[in-house]
């Protein structure tokens, strides 16, 4: 069986460090691939409650084209194409059917929803394993050691560090800095002729409905 390392997400969209963040960490843990693993629009818009989520089809898209040129990545559309959006044991235990022997890869962020907001965590520690990864200013064995919880689970978590420059990049800030490009790009709008706005850019980036 692939080792590898399941990425679960949004990925709304992805990053530098969605990227790179898992590379390091399949390097590091000695993996040979990382499985990614995109949510369901709606789930994103209705149970995580995000304002705005690219199209099941956009996110498919940019993540298969950032696999194109890197060998290690993988992305599975199985979440996606279910009717209702699997839990992560679930999806966890269809790699495992596909032939992967996956271990679950999470930021630091989710380590406080694991207690209360997360179903088989029991089960996805002792069949699978964590490797997290510290975000912002979180530390990863800090967080862990202090939680009576997560110190129950501190033998099935391997820990992995994070570069800096990494940390604090998120899907959330692309989003808002495109929000603010296209504010920029309708104020250009009205500042020339609506015949010379097309030959200025064909570039600007627009949402698609999903």
């Amino acid at each position: 069986m692939k080792r590898v390392l399941a990425f679960f997400g949004a990925f709304n969209p992805p990053t530098v460090a969605h990227l790179d963040v898992a590379r390091i960490a399949m390097e590091k843990t000695g993996r040979e691939g990382v499985v990614y693993v995109p949510s369901k629009s709606v789930y994103i818009r209705g149970a995580q409650g995000k304002d705005f989520a690219y199209s099941d089809r956009q996110r498919l898209e940019m993540l298969r084209r950032a696999a194109a040129s890197r060998p290690w990545m993988e992305v599975t559309d199985w979440e996606i194409r279910a009717e209702t959006q699997p839990r992560t044991y679930e999806t966890l235990c269809h790699l495992r059917d596909e032939g992967y022997a996956p271990s679950l890869l999470v930021g630091s962020d989710k380590l406080p929803e694991l207690e209360h907001g997360w179903l088989h965590v029991a089960e996805i520690a002792r069949e699978f394993g964590f490797v997290c990864t510290s975000r912002g200013e979180d530390e990863c064995a800090d967080m862990i050691r202090k939680d009576p919880y997560l110190a129950t689970l501190a033998d099935c978590i391997q820990v992995v560090g994070t570069p800096d420059a990494l940390r604090g990049v998120s899907s959330t800030t692309v989003r808002q800095r495109l929000s603010e490009i296209r504010a920029l790009w309708r104020e250009v709008g009205t500042l020339v002729p609506a015949e010379v706005l097309p030959m200025l850019s064909h570039d600007i980036p627009r949402q698609e409905e999903p």
